[in-house]
């Protein structure tokens, strides 16, 4: 196995580079604040998960730093917010023109920097800016007698999807009249932003990012009272400290948590489309908050479920995504690469032992050797995949999602039973209910926590027009995606309530 011609690291980043020198100091990444790419903050090495090597310098900020960047991009948000649309919509369309045209480049960077393989990258560039174009040609309608936000709209995103979430959401949130400020996720990704950022400042728009800490820097990018919003996107540790410190501030707030997102078999015989659906499922290592790791199965169609699951997880593909047999071979078609990072993998492992010895079965435990790897390339990030049989009520992976190519599978033998298991983490994102009766499943789905559900299909954060949440402890805030998005950052008529899961309601859109 040999690298593919070109896709190296030090080629990649000279690439990168040569398309935003203003914001690189050799390899240390500069922060995007008041205005202009500033070489300012501690140097802190970024290390890939693809083979452990170092490949950049970050450079974090410190608490005094962050909010002169926030009170500047405060100011910003004034002169934005007056702008007219029009030209709003022309600054974001060149923005969007400029990452088209670097659109390899953002999807090779993420592949070093996160993982992905190349499909799965080129798909995360994609959709951001195919979704954005669809907001320039809604957004005259969606922003009709609204106004933008007294300040900027403070964007804290997890490490996973920083183009098809984090750009996403600000771009749609500059198109709004907000200027927006990020924070550079500290996992992965870092790259990718600030060349993307590079680009979207070029074209003129009201962006900073910024890079620390999270403990030294969320203080300022939540509570400082120039912040408009808050957008969070991370698990739910990190999601309840927001939230938290937002308790005693009516500042509008959008916090994405994982939830432990189900599968329930029941009453059911379509196996044949239910195996394209698991093989998808294991795309990115399940490494996204829409992933199905937990599957909840009638007792007396276990056999049936192995039959077809475990030919699926035997088949997954993972490994270096940038590995070829030979010079000029098409990049492989991977199910998934590495986890975010080896302490992120050995971490997975340990639950997986914990939940054995506890008392889990192990139905399948694939090996690094069955990767796809070069030649004395370090793997410590990277997991086969797992899926265990019955974990224990006291095992972690029974009520939290593990992030990773783990799944489990619960036994159960009456629906309340089966809701009960789904149900296991309080609140999810999307879930899904594989059922020959779509008449029942209808009905078992209005007693799941979950945003989304699925009949006989997986469901998604969505695009363009669909909107996104969760229940439960899953998301707290107003809700996002198509027109829900903009109306979370913008202001209407006085005494407006947005849809959302907040403390003293939930109001849920018409039609999810």
């Amino acid at each position: 196995m040999q690298l593919a011609f070109g896709t190296d690291w030090q080629t990649t980043l000279s690439r990168a580079t040569e398309v935003a020198p203003e914001a690189f100091d050799g390899d240390v990444l500069r922060n995007l604040i008041q205005g202009e790419w500033r070489s300012q903050g501690r140097p802190s090495a970024l290390t890939t998960p693809v083979d452990g090597t170092v490949i950049a310098k970050l450079s974090r900020l410190d608490a005094g730093e962050a909010l002169a960047a926030v009170r500047h991009s405060a100011r910003t948000q004034r002169e934005w917010a007056a702008t007219p649309l029009a030209q709003r919509k022309e600054r974001v369309v060149a923005a969007l023109d400029l990452l088209t045209e670097h659109r390899d480049l953002l999807a090779l960077l993420l592949v070093w920097e996160i993982g992905k393989p190349w499909r799965l990258a080129c798909a995360d560039v994609d959709r951001a800016l195919d979704g954005v174009r669809w907001y320039v040609d809604e957004i005259d309608r969606q922003v009709a007698g609204r106004e933008p936000l007294a300040g900027p709209v403070s964007n804290i995103a997890s490490w996973n999807y920083p183009m098809s979430v984090l750009v996403h959401a600000e771009l749609v949130q500059l198109l709004a009249g907000n200027a927006v400020i990020a924070k550079t996720p500290s996992q992965g990704g870092a790259v990718c932003l600030t060349v993307a950022h590079a680009l979207m400042h070029r074209a003129g728009l009201p962006a900073s990012l910024v890079s620390g800490g999270g403990e030294e820097l969320s203080e300022v990018l939540v509570r400082a009272p120039e912040i408009g919003a808050v957008a969070f996107v991370g698990g739910r540790s990190n999601g309840g400290k927001v939230a938290a410190a937002l308790l005693d501030s009516d500042k509008r707030h959008f916090i994405e948590q994982e939830g432990l997102n189900a599968w329930g078999v029941w009453n059911f015989s379509q196996w044949d489309a239910l195996a394209a659906h698991l093989k998808k499922g294991f795309e990115y290592g399940k490494q996204r908050c829409t992933a199905y790791p937990r599957f909840v199965v009638q007792r007396e169609l276990v056999d049936e479920f192995l039959d077809v699951y475990l030919p699926v997880v035997r088949a997954i593909r993972f490994g270096h995504p940038l590995a070829v047999e030979n010079q000029g071979d098409p990049l492989p078609e991977l199910d998934f690469g590495p986890l975010i990072s080896a302490a992120k993998a050995d971490e997975l492992r340990r639950k997986v032992d914990e939940a054995i010895k506890a008392g889990a079965i192990p139905l399948y435990r694939g090996k690094n050797t069955g990767g796809r790897f070069l030649d004395g390339q370090e793997t410590g990030a990277y997991v086969a995949p797992v899926a265990l049989l019955a974990p224990p009520g006291r095992s972690r992976l029974m009520h939290a999602e593990p992030f990773g190519p783990v799944d489990t599978i619960v036994v159960v033998d009456t629906e309340d039973e089966l809701l009960a298991a789904m149900n296991a983490s309080n609140g999810a994102l999307v879930a899904s209910l594989a059922c020959d009766d779509e008449e029942l499943a209808a009905k078992l789905a209005q007693d799941l926590q979950a945003f989304k559900v699925g009949i006989n299909k997986p469901r998604s954060r969505g695009d363009r027009e669909e909107p996104f949440g969760g229940r439960g402890a899953s998301w707290k805030g107003a809700f996002v995606g198509g027109d829900l998005l903009v109306h979370a950052v913008t202001v209407g008529e006085p005494g407006e309530r947005l849809y959302g899961n907040f403390p003293d309601y939930s109001s849920y859109p018409p039609s999810i």
